[in-house]
């Protein structure tokens, strides 16, 4: 990935620092001084998306993940971040259908798993999503999926068979 000129590299830095602050309209602001012709760098897109999304404008969130999953079909962002969107946007089964065919593809990517295990619950598979989710504590290593998934209220169905597991 080629690196971004300085100048524009500093309002990148300047829109996730806001973001950071949880200011996006900030962060929106310092995004407008980056170069139009960089606006389609897989990095930019990264803080379009995040800015979106902190904006709650999942359909255009939606927009940018679909072309980082077009964009760089080796990287698990694109298809990770448009299941997110379409998920929040109350539309999970396409959530699903948009990881299935990809999670073989980045076998290391636990947190994948687990919002599969969250779209399989709120879809009614919960076999399915108790499988996703033994996936997910498997591969997080470190990670306390556990605690996390009973945080979850997407999980919520599943909560006491998170506590055997």
């Amino acid at each position: 990935m080629t690196p971004l000129p300085l100048q524009d590299q500093r309002f990148l830095d300047a829109a996730e620092g806001w973001l950071g602050l949880g200011d996006h309209l900030a962060a929106n602001e310092e995004f407008e001084h980056i170069s139009p012709e960089l606006r389609s760098h897989p990095l930019v897109l990264e803080v379009r998306y995040k800015i979106f999304a902190e904006m709650k404008r999942w359909d255009r969130a939606i927009e940018i993940a679909q072309i980082m999953a077009k964009s760089l079909p080796d990287i698990p962002w694109g298809p990770f971040h448009l299941a997110f969107a379409l998920h929040e946007l109350k539309r999970t089964s396409e959530a699903y259908e948009t990881l299935i065919p990809v999670v073989e593809k980045f076998p290391g990517d636990w947190l994948m798993r687990f919002n599969l295990a969250c779209y399989s619950c709120q879809l009614g598979n919960l076999k399915e999503a108790l499988m996703w989710l033994e996936k997910a504590m498997t591969l997080a290593g470190d990670q306390d999926v556990r605690q996390m998934a009973l945080a979850d209220k997407d999980l919520e169905p599943v909560w006491a068979k998170i506590q055997k597991i």
